[in-house]
């Protein structure tokens, strides 16, 4: 199953109600084509930057969904054939990608011949310490 987005706007002619009534059969077209819906939103009315079909206004509703690519065509013929449907537009929402850890360059400082050292933290400096004790009872003990 592939993720969808329809956009669709439905004549302002029709009331809320009825617009709400639209989506729920969109939501139960696209059930019956073995999809489902993810969200949607409420179909709202909408000023239009220019006219579709003479109307000025519009309930403008969004429908995530997922279905099979192959039925897509059947759901697509009953969003023609909706009369009160002006406009619709499916789009394949691309998969979410997982962004990775961006490691982050250390700090560092630079030391009385000009080199540059990193800028311990406190448990780094804690470890360090313990590994120069370790190397000084390495060092007492051969002697």
């Amino acid at each position: 199953m592939k993720p969808y987005e329809l956009t669709y706007l439905i004549s302002s002619e029709v009331s809320e109600e009825e617009a709400t009534a639209i989506q729920n059969k969109i939501i139960s077209l696209i059930q019956e084509k073995e999809g489902f819906s993810a969200e949607g939103k409420p179909p709202f009315k909408k000023r239009l930057a220019y006219s579709v079909q003479g109307q000025p206004q519009a309930y403008l509703a969004v429908l995530n969904f997922q279905m099979v690519p192959e039925k897509l065509a059947g759901l697509e013929k009953e969003l023609k054939e909706e009369k009160r449907i002006l406009r619709y537009l499916i789009l394949v929402k691309p998969p979410i990608k997982k962004e990775k850890a961006v490691r982050r360059p250390r700090k560092t400082v630079a030391d009385k011949e000009g080199e540059l050292r990193p800028i311990l933290s406190e448990e780094e400096k804690k470890v360090e310490l313990k590994e120069i004790e370790k190397k000084l009872d390495e060092i007492l003990k051969e002697e």
